[in-house]
């Protein structure tokens, strides 16, 4: 066929990283269709007949089928038919010598993404499969797009705060993100751990690929695995065609499992066997599918207590404790608060369409006496309700007895506002209170122990 003609209006460049099989018993166009497109895809792989191609299809994934129709043995109308009762989704180009209308409509039927009739210049095929790219990566993209926006709870885009607790998250996100390992993130509800997943992606080489997140805990134990797998048709009831699983749709990205700990047991297995192999078998295929995913996982569990009563796999424990990020809790930085209030406001107020509250030393100082069980996710929808009341709302409920021991006697002067200094004569107030019984004091400030020795040995107490 000679040397292959320029196509410059032709650019193929988003699609350099995807397979193709192609699938003809002419060898002139099966060598013309392989020269063409293995300059312009990741990989090319062709076969002579229907049984050929099915080999290769087991053995792994492709995103684009190009295939005749008049094939040796079984056309390749009718091996489509069969592709898609068996739940293949990707897209299919067939092409033909002998159209008529009648092979047309069959092929539409079957499920083909486009038609090309031979012969056919490079242009028109190169054409034909970018077209089907496009709408691959489209129906990728909006499916991870609808999933975000279902599951979108307004967390905030940056890590707030300079505590010396947070500056050692920031360092370990920005050491532990160029890397491919899987990461765990541990972490009270509220802390924020979404929030780590999404920076070690965006500061990750796959930051241009997708983040797809998924609650293990909101779906139900029966349709998980479909969920994370994906399924072929008929695979259950109520399963009327096949799709893609999240893996798969995560490729070239990261995908972040919330909730480990409540993966079922026998899921567990199957999931450590993917992080091992890198391959996914949807429910009812017998094919498996290579993924490219970096996984990220997180929990507000204690796994080691999980594996040692028998809820978690302790082999699936160690794949995915390769390297740990800990989400502080609210009550162990506290010095954050005022940057987080005003974070929240200056984010909220906008939205709310609110006149933004001015935050004084008063307010901060009930804050502060505040245990925060919820975390930065009950400060900020603390911050929500009083922008709409117009107000700082104080009908939170703090710790009884620390209210009890409130207001604590001045051990200082006054006349000192500062956030620092309300928090110290509060802090020592409480602890003389409580006769110097720092267990007892941290119980009642709803503060770790550790804390609380902390910023005593900081104001050399």
């Amino acid at each position: 066929m000679g040397s292959l003609p320029a196509v410059a209006d032709v650019d193929f460049s988003p699609w350099k990283h995807q397979s193709v099989l192609v699938v003809d018993d002419e060898p002139g166009m099966v060598s013309f269709l392989h020269r063409s497109l293995a300059q312009r895809c990741g990989w090319v792989a062709t076969a002579g007949s229907v049984e050929q191609a099915a080999e290769l299809l087991n053995r792994r994934h492709f995103d684009l089928i190009v295939l005749d129709i008049s094939l040796p043995g079984r056309s390749g109308v009718e091996w489509l038919h069969q592709l898609r009762d068996q739940g293949f989704v990707g897209d299919v180009v067939l092409m033909t010598a002998y159209a008529d209308l009648e092979t047309a409509i069959d092929a539409l039927r079957a499920g083909a993404a486009d038609f090309l009739l031979k012969p056919f210049s490079v242009a028109q095929m190169l054409n034909a499969v970018k077209r089907c790219f496009e709408r691959s990566s489209l129906r990728r993209e909006n499916f991870v797009l609808r999933r975000e926006l279902d599951q979108r709870d307004g967390s905030v885009e940056g890590v707030i705060g300079n505590s010396a607790a947070i500056r050692d998250v920031c360092a370990r996100i920005k050491r532990i993100a160029p890397t491919p390992s899987t990461v765990m993130i541990h972490g009270e509800s509220g802390t924020g751990k979404e929030l780590a997943a999404r920076a070690l992606h965006r500061m990750s080489p796959r930051a241009d690929g997708p983040f797809v997140p998924i609650n293990c805990a909101a779906i139900a134990e029966h349709l998980i695995e479909s969920e994370l797998f994906g399924h072929v048709k008929g695979a259950f009831t109520g399963a009327a065609a096949g799709r893609e699983g999240l893996f798969y749709y995560a490729r070239g990205g990261t995908l972040f499992l919330d909730e480990i700990s409540e993966l079922p047991l026998p899921l567990q297995a199957k999931l450590l066997r993917v992080l091992e192999e890198r391959k996914v078998r949807p429910v009812g295929s017998e094919q498996e599918v290579p993924v490219d995913v970096r996984v990220v996982a997180a929990t507000n569990r204690k796994l080691v207590e999980e594996v040692a009563a028998g809820r978690f796999r302790r082999d699936l424990y160690y794949r995915l404790q390769v390297v740990e990020v800990v989400m502080p809790p609210l009550r162990d930085r506290l010095e954050d608060l005022p940057d987080l209030v005003d974070y929240f406001i200056g984010q909220l107020a906008p939205r709310l369409g609110v006149t933004e509250l001015v935050r004084d030393a008063a307010a901060l100082a009930r804050l502060t006496r505040y245990g925060w069980p919820g975390n930065v996710r009950e400060l900020k929808n603390l911050i929500e309700r009083s922008l709409i009341l117009g107000y700082f709302a104080d009908d939170f409920v703090p710790d009884e007895e620390a209210v009890a021991a409130s207001p604590a006697p001045t051990l200082e002067p006054s006349g000192d506002a500062s956030l620092a200094a309300i928090e110290r004569r509060h802090i020592l107030g409480v602890l003389e209170t409580c006769k110097g019984n720092k267990s007892e004091a941290a119980r009642r400030l709803g503060v770790s122990r550790k804390t609380l020795e902390r910023k005593c040995a900081a104001w050399g107490v």
